[in-house]
């Protein structure tokens, strides 16, 4: 893989990521589908074209493995994620919902690195203490800050993601792996079932079908295998930096397609959150280099 065409996959697939979040909350926002069937199409059009890919590629003997353990850990990760992706969305703006999904999915990343027995750097004290405090100002009383069960259901998204893209370093043929978590994440929407009488009735417009399919077939299901392509050739700190541009994105994205404002708390608050976080990131490069 030439740099040129590794910084091209990996662009792609951070634009991906941000249009998730667009296509779903202009879906969501506009009632023209309900969250679960969004999830249900999202999964099932990211599997078909997935699938199609593998069988223009190679044999179809070849492509349908018996599943195991790692598979069904993976397909419940990308479920998890996906569903509550969707749900989150109800409450929660475009930029909102993108900063809350990566920062979740770059301390659950940082948390099982400590677990695996990395010390506490001061830079990553300060950073986290920035990060967190930049938070908590945003949720204090009288600031704009967002619904709480949409923060807990996007940060719920964000550790199943973080989960997903911890594993997914290790695929060493992303494509096969992409297109078996989407197929074998479908049978985990069995679990929405309950939903539509408890939560949210069936609703599905045309247009609303078809932004969930884009959002399948296109921001997720290639985005995805684009990013599984080229996460083996990033560290994790460069893909965790990477990933922190995505709220950026997705808040471009909900200005020009979303109609929804960018207030001066937020942009405060982000910026103290995406840049505590950097400084995390940043001192375990300086750590590795030194070691």
């Amino acid at each position: 893989m030439s740099p040129l065409s590794l910084g091209t996959q990996t662009l792609l697939a951070l634009l991906a990521f941000a249009g998730n979040s667009v296509l779903c909350r202009l879906a969501l926002n506009d009632n023209l589908i309900d969250a679960n069937s969004f999830t249900l199409v999202r999964l099932i059009s990211g599997a078909v074209v997935l699938i199609g890919l593998l069988l223009l590629t190679q044999p179809a003997g070849r492509i349908f493995e018996r599943p195991n353990n790692s598979r069904f850990k993976q397909a419940a990760y990308l479920f998890i994620y996906a569903a509550c992706f969707s749900i989150a969305y109800l409450m929660l703006g475009t930029a909102a919902g993108a900063l809350i999904l990566f920062v979740s999915v770059q301390l659950t990343m940082l948390l099982v690195q400590y677990i695996q027995g990395r010390r506490s750097t001061a830079l990553e004290i300060i950073g986290l203490t920035l990060a967190l405090g930049s938070f908590a100002a945003w949720m204090i009383p009288g600031a704009q800050r967002p619904d709480i069960s949409g923060i807990l259901l996007m940060a719920i998204a964000g550790v199943a993601w973080g989960f997903y893209t911890i594993n997914g370093k290790s695929s060493d043929n992303p494509q096969q792996d992409t297109a078996m978590n989407f197929l074998y994440s479908v049978g985990f929407c069995v679990l929405l079932l309950p939903l539509y009488w408890f939560n949210e009735p069936l609703n599905v417009t045309q247009q609303g079908l078809l932004l969930a399919i884009a959002s399948g077939a296109i921001t997720s299901g290639l985005g995805y295998w684009l990013w599984y392509r080229v996460l083996p050739a990033f560290t994790s700190l460069s893909a965790g930096v990477m990933q922190l541009s995505v709220p950026v994105l997705a808040s471009i994205g909900g200005m020009i397609w979303n109609h929804e404002a960018i207030t001066l708390t937020f942009v405060l608050a982000s910026s103290g959150i995406l840049g505590g976080i950097f400084l995390v990131l940043f001192s375990g490069y300086l750590l590795s280099k030194s070691s």
